[in-house]
């Protein structure tokens, strides 16, 4: 079938579903397939719980005219998530960077949606499939997509971009993250800059940090761009004025105070502040959206429980945003300060050296209640407690309780470490 014919029907059912336990009645099932799964085999139950038509590419599971056969279930959603959001008005922004994109992500949207019809990537459905369901979500109305891109290789963020065309781009920043995959900090740097790439080449528009050297050097010559500095006088400049533990920013003679913790969070809100600017949302609306952001899903969350001040930044983390949240949490002052850091993953042949750094970050600045989880942090040179595994941590826990004072919890996601509040009181 041509993507033109599928479009047709999507557009009777423009609800898509890639998992039968999320059926959407009326729309698409896209039977796509993983190493561990075949997403065909499960087409029958997919209409037997209301979806209008599965997307199949093998045909032994043809068993209706409702089952549309294509060559290949995943290039078909890619192809047709471009094709919709060329037949859309909607103007896309597509971000990514190594830190920080999906808190900007939603500080964007909360910015525009003031005065836009504004949809945007859910969660951090970032990938090959995360940003053609984002495309697909697109609406009639839609007049501002904003579209987060992740990768961990090579080629990827310039395979996004193709399906996704945006027509504004912006790199949060570029870190130790993914190393492994990207071939050290250069391959991070070239891996991110292929949004760049797409955007230069095709004369689009450019949002910048104009503090960041990287982004000054590789943007110095392109005209269409908007930054924002601390400092520049030639950029549009925003002011932070303390981070402890919440971010404050003076903007215009206007002052805005987020519930967002930890400096790095001033980038973040700094690109949702030039994009407003850009879009023309007020800075009264601009003010408005930044304070009523409230971090969630294990991002900077601020917690109270039993007397203890919590900042669980558990969702992910890598040698920069470790070290930022070490900084930033060191920054409090607080006397009795507690550490539980778990390890950080896909960091290759870098790995043992980045977790040696960490540890001795936290060494010179004088943090004595440090709880270190992971196979990586136990492989370090520290007197402060190891473990290998959460449960070796939980029962140090359940026998020397922390009872009192500020306790930052980061590690990476497959460490979970949000199970610590389990063992708080």
């Amino acid at each position: 079938m041509e993507i033109e014919q599928l479009h047709r029907i999507f557009l009777k059912h423009p609800e898509v579903s890639t998992d039968t336990r999320k059926i959407i009645p009326n729309g698409l099932f896209f039977a796509l397939k993983g190493p561990n799964f075949n997403g065909n085999q499960f087409a029958k139950e997919a209409l037997e719980k209301g979806a209008a038509y599965a997307i199949i590419d093998e045909a032994n599971f043809k068993i209706s005219d409702r089952c549309i056969l294509v060559d290949d279930v995943l290039s078909t959603l890619q192809k047709l998530a471009n094709y919709h959001r060329n037949k859309s008005a909607a103007r896309i922004i597509s971000l990514t960077g190594s830190n920080g994109k999906t808190t900007t992500k939603e500080l964007i949207f909360s910015v525009l949606a003031k005065k836009y019809e504004t949809i945007a990537t859910q969660g951090n459905l970032n990938n090959h499939i995360g940003v053609p369901l984002t495309l697909l979500s697109i609406k009639e109305d839609t007049e501002i997509a904003v579209v987060e891109m992740g990768a961990n290789h090579q080629k990827e963020i310039a395979f996004l971009s193709a399906i996704a065309e945006p027509d504004f781009g912006y790199i949060t920043n570029f870190g130790k993250a993914h190393l492994e995959g990207f071939g050290g900090v250069e391959g991070v740097i070239k891996g991110k800059s292929e949004l760049y790439d797409f955007l230069l080449a095709n004369d689009k528009y450019v949002f910048m940090n104009a503090d960041d050297p990287i982004q000054m050097e590789k943007l110095a010559a392109y005209i269409k761009k908007m930054g924002y500095s601390t400092s520049n006088p030639s950029y549009y400049r925003i002011e932070l004025k303390e981070s402890n533990p919440f971010v404050k920013i003076a903007v215009e003679e206007m002052e805005i105070s987020t519930q967002l913790t930890g400096q790095y969070n001033f980038t973040n809100c700094c690109a949702a502040i030039i994009m407003g600017k850009y879009f023309n949302v007020s800075l009264s609306d601009i003010k408005l959206a930044l304070e009523s952001y409230t971090p969630a899903n294990n991002r900077s969350q601020i917690i109270e429980k039993n007397g203890i001040k919590i900042i669980l930044d558990a969702y992910n983390a890598n040698p920069t945003s470790m070290a930022m949240a070490i900084q930033n949490f060191h920054l409090m002052k607080e006397l009795d300060s507690h550490l539980i850091l778990g390890d950080m993953f896909e960091l290759g042949e870098a790995a043992a050296n980045e977790h040696q750094n960490i540890v001795d970050q936290i060494q010179e600045l004088g943090f004595q209640n440090v709880l270190l989880v992971g196979e990586n942090f136990y492989g370090t040179q520290t007197s402060y407690s190891k473990f290998r595994t959460f449960e070796e941590l939980k029962t140090h826990l359940e026998k020397q309780p922390i009872k009192k004072g500020n306790l930052l919890i980061k590690g990476s996601r497959g460490m979970a470490l949000e199970r610590v509040l389990d063992q708080l009181g």
